[in-house]
């Protein structure tokens, strides 16, 4: 759906995950229900994770963005700076979201930026704020993710296809 884009890693990540042959683009990207909704991730780190989502096939019927696509984009910007604070020995998994819906938007697309506000061995919370195309709010989320080690029978990681 739309342009795909190349997500910014920091150098230490890049590193991290091609010691173990893992394709990043495809491990950090905004999954099977992300990309139908058009998910785009641009910017990813511990730090900062920042993604875009199309107004456009993401509605309710009155025409204004779906609450739940603002909180699919916010789950999903959340997680992937969980899960690249937690490092490769770990899988974060959502355990609890919370989206407060400020203004309705029609059109265009809207922008995610997911800080953190705690970063723990074992969870990890970051604050995601959405943005229509003027800047403006449209949804405050935080979702806080458990921080679990790999353990056998967890999916493989995205391998390299070389």
């Amino acid at each position: 759906m739309g342009e795909q884009h190349s997500v910014k890693f920091p150098q230490e990540v890049i590193d991290e995950y091609a010691a173990l042959g893992v394709d990043l683009e495809a491990l950090f990207s905004a999954g099977h229900l992300g990309t139908r909704m058009g998910v785009q991730i641009t910017e990813a780190s511990a730090e900062r994770v920042v993604g875009t989502m199309p107004v456009e096939g993401n509605t309710q019927p009155y025409g204004l963005l779906h609450g739940g696509a603002s909180a699919v984009l916010a789950e999903t910007l959340g997680s992937v700076g969980a899960m690249l604070h937690g490092g490769a020995s770990k899988i974060a998994v959502g355990v609890d979201l919370n989206c407060t819906h400020h203004r309705g938007v029609r059109s265009g697309l809207v922008t995610g930026v997911a800080t953190p506000l705690h970063r723990g061995r074992s969870t990890a919370t970051y604050e995601i704020v959405i943005s229509d195309e003027q800047g403006r709010r449209v949804c405050s989320a935080r979702l806080t993710c458990l921080l679990r080690d790999v353990r056998p029978g967890d999916e493989t990681p995205v391998r390299d296809a070389g």
